[in-house]
């Protein structure tokens, strides 16, 4: 069960979420083999997202949902140290890979925030993230409860986890190993209350132990 404790610090923060602004987003075509889409998007189309939960009106589903784990740790600081604007990275178009769209983000004045790359890096240096049941209505079908933990290494999945959980946990994990941290969070470092979609039955918390 939820206690008063998990109420309150949901509450609280809430309360820090309804008061923040989050930047926007610019979306750039940056390859289109033969020249074909559903959406008739072109090489050098843009796309400004007012935040990482409004995409612009009819925008390709498919696109916002495979970009938005990057959408999600741009957002909430998160830098990818193999681009030469580390506050940028290309996504690929989940439809056979035909097209790719670069996703920036924007300052308050509209401008592309350019944070240079100073070091090449040599390879991945994934981060280690622990996954937690904070609550549980204890009819989880996987029988998770209160105080079960998964650490996990970078992207790497948890053997035999549940799917419907895991989509859901994916774009903290992945803003996390970008070095992504939450404000509104007692630990910045934490990420809770990420929901199961099946009635809300479990509760997950994930927190970097690699900062």
């Amino acid at each position: 069960m939820c206690t008063e404790n998990c109420h309150q610090n949901q509450k609280e923060k809430d309360t820090k979420l309804g008061g923040m602004t989050f930047p926007q987003l610019k979306f750039t075509v940056v390859k289109n083999d033969n020249n074909f889409c559903y959406h008739n998007y072109k090489v050098g189309d843009e796309f400004i997202l007012k935040d990482f939960t409004h995409a612009p009106e009819h925008f390709c589903l498919g696109i916002a949902h495979a970009a938005f784990p990057a959408m999600h740790a741009l957002t909430f600081g998160g830098r990818f140290p193999f681009m030469e604007n580390t506050a940028s990275i290309i996504n690929t178009c989940p439809d056979g890979g035909k097209m790719a769209f670069k996703i920036e983000l924007l300052d308050k004045d509209g401008k592309v925030v350019v944070v240079p790359q100073t070091v090449k890096p040599t390879g991945p240096k994934p981060k280690k993230m622990l996954i937690e049941v904070e609550y549980s209505d204890n009819t989880c079908h996987y029988g998770y409860k209160v105080g079960d933990k998964w650490e996990v290494t970078g992207l790497k999945t948890p053997d035999g986890f549940c799917g419907a959980a895991y989509h859901l946990l994916f774009p903290i994990l992945f803003a996390m190993n970008f070095g992504a941290t939450f404000s509104f969070e007692k630990n910045p470092n934490c990420k809770t209350g990420t929901t199961c979609p099946d009635g809300g039955k479990v509760k997950f918390k994930v927190t970097r132990l690699d900062t």
